[in-house]
């Protein structure tokens, strides 16, 4: 989701330094956005001079330490572990600014606790994205005991600078979003395990019963089943085993089932495209 991030910050006018473990990924990020931009051209959803001013904000980096330098937002979208969280932003704390807010944009995982390894863990919150993040709107600001008292009005309006619709969320497992998304689309899996009804009409019931955007089995393909069943582990260690993921999800991730991004999870996908039967 970094690249995504990146993107909208960058179309609303703020400098942008992508960061990526490798030049390879780095390449692909930055691709991944310019790609974005053209399609929102060509549809008529962006503007050729917003399209320029996002080109022109952007830069990248394979160095944390020297991506982050004198940066007055640090916000991370890596994998949903902790100690790889951790370590993203001691290093990215070596050289933003002394002022710099610190944003994680992790979908389950204690903010305080990984604001808990800063210096500054007051500088520490979450800013909680939806994918694709060009094209949804909600962004949770979640807020730890720790957090500085003046740091939630001031991120929600750098939200809303980018477009964005925000709320304010307790720091808690899941917070809001997650929480619900993740009881409902464990909820799906299992339908799918007894062989109640098919992915595709539990998906269609959500969609046309009770006005879904998405059914939340494409969803999980959408987001990843691997990223799903660690956020369900993490929720099931916490809240209990109401959230205990359905062995098929668990047979699916190690089958290397895992979605769009591996070409099939729930459905079947190819170059990127939900394959209909």
């Amino acid at each position: 989701m970094g690249h995504g991030i990146g993107q909208v910050f960058a179309m609303a006018g703020f400098r942008v330094t992508l960061i990526e473990p490798s030049q390879e990924r780095l390449d692909s990020g930055l691709a991944k956005v310019h790609k974005n931009l053209e399609k929102g051209v060509a549809r008529g959803k962006v503007t050729t001079d917003i399209q320029k001013l996002a080109v022109s904000n952007l830069s990248g980096n394979t160095d944390v330490t020297k991506g982050c330098q004198d940066a007055d937002l640090v916000i991370e979208a890596v994998p949903e572990v902790l100690d790889i969280k951790v370590n993203v932003f001691t290093q990215a704390e070596a050289s933003a600014a002394p002022h710099a807010i610190f944003a994680t944009n992790t979908s389950s995982l204690s903010v305080q606790e990984i604001g808990n390894a800063l210096r500054q863990p007051a500088r520490m919150l979450g800013l909680h994205f939806f994918n694709p993040v060009h094209i949804m709107k909600l962004v949770e600001i979640v807020i730890s005991e720790k957090t500085d008292v003046s740091l939630p009005e001031v991120t929600k309006a750098l939200v809303s600078k980018i477009g964005k619709t925000p709320i304010l969320v307790k720091d808690s497992p899941g917070f809001a979003s997650s929480r619900l998304g993740i009881a409902i689309g464990l909820e799906a899996m299992r339908m799918v395990q007894e062989q109640v009804a098919s992915p595709a009409d539990i998906d269609t019931a959500m969609r046309l019963g009770y006005g879904f955007p998405m059914g939340p089995l494409e969803l999980t393909d959408l987001v990843g089943l691997d990223v799903r069943l660690d956020i369900a582990k993490y929720l099931s260690r916490m809240l209990g085993e109401r959230f205990d993921p359905p062995q098929l999800l668990q047979d699916y991730v190690a089958a290397g089932r895992l979605g769009k991004k591996s070409g099939q999870g729930f459905y079947k996908w190819n170059d990127g495209k939900k394959v209909t039967e």
